[in-house]
């Protein structure tokens, strides 16, 4: 599958403010030009990780016709298990805006408390009479290594003609094998 137009999109408020530098991003351009040199690849500014922030962000990027959307950061839930921890919700805002999606759940083994990466499909509208463009949208964790496990296991998974369930399982297990000691597989 072409992947001619991409749009990253950080997520939190630690990057939107520039506590946090984001060196996510830039790892994921690269690695999208090494899969896709043809792409236009476009970064946003970082949006707060308040779910509808997030959902209105896919209304506005819906209208670029884009083929992937990649949200970095967002994907843990640890304010649902301590109140000192941030809250998250760019997975849940994916949910709630795909038309189709697969999601895995990681608890307590990868650095965060839980986290959740999702994946899937959203229809964007007509190319031509009868024909839908499809959008793929994710979110890798913000942790760099984590990013950059995920990010590349999908190119190679996408590019293995799997379909969602599998690449985000792939994607998952990904983050797990940088945490050798840990034998807890996704959910």
């Amino acid at each position: 599958m072409a992947m001619n137009r991409i749009f990253i999109a950080p997520t939190g408020d630690e990057i939107l403010n520039g506590i946090v530098r984001d060196i996510d991003s830039p790892e994921i351009i690269s690695q999208s030009l090494a899969a896709f040199p043809q792409a236009e690849i476009t970064r946003i500014k970082p949006i707060p990780d308040i779910e509808h922030a997030i959902l209105a962000t896919i209304e506005v990027l819906k209208e670029q016709q884009p083929d992937l959307i990649i949200f970095i950061g967002g994907s843990g839930g640890g304010h649902r298990f301590s109140k000192s921890l941030s809250a998250d919700y760019t997975h849940s805002a994916l949910e709630k805006a795909l038309d189709e999606y697969s999601s895995y759940e990681i608890y307590g083994k990868n650095g965060h408390m839980w986290c959740k990466l999702v994946i899937g499909k959203l229809v964007i509208g007509q190319l031509d009479i009868g024909q839908k463009k499809d959008t793929i949208l994710l979110n890798v964790p913000g942790p760099y290594v984590e990013a950059k496990a995920a990010y590349g296991a999908f190119l190679k998974s996408m590019t293995s003609g799997l379909n969602l369930k599998e690449i985000n399982r792939a994607m998952a297990e990904a983050v797990l094998t940088l945490y050798p000691d840990q034998t807890e597989q996704p959910v």
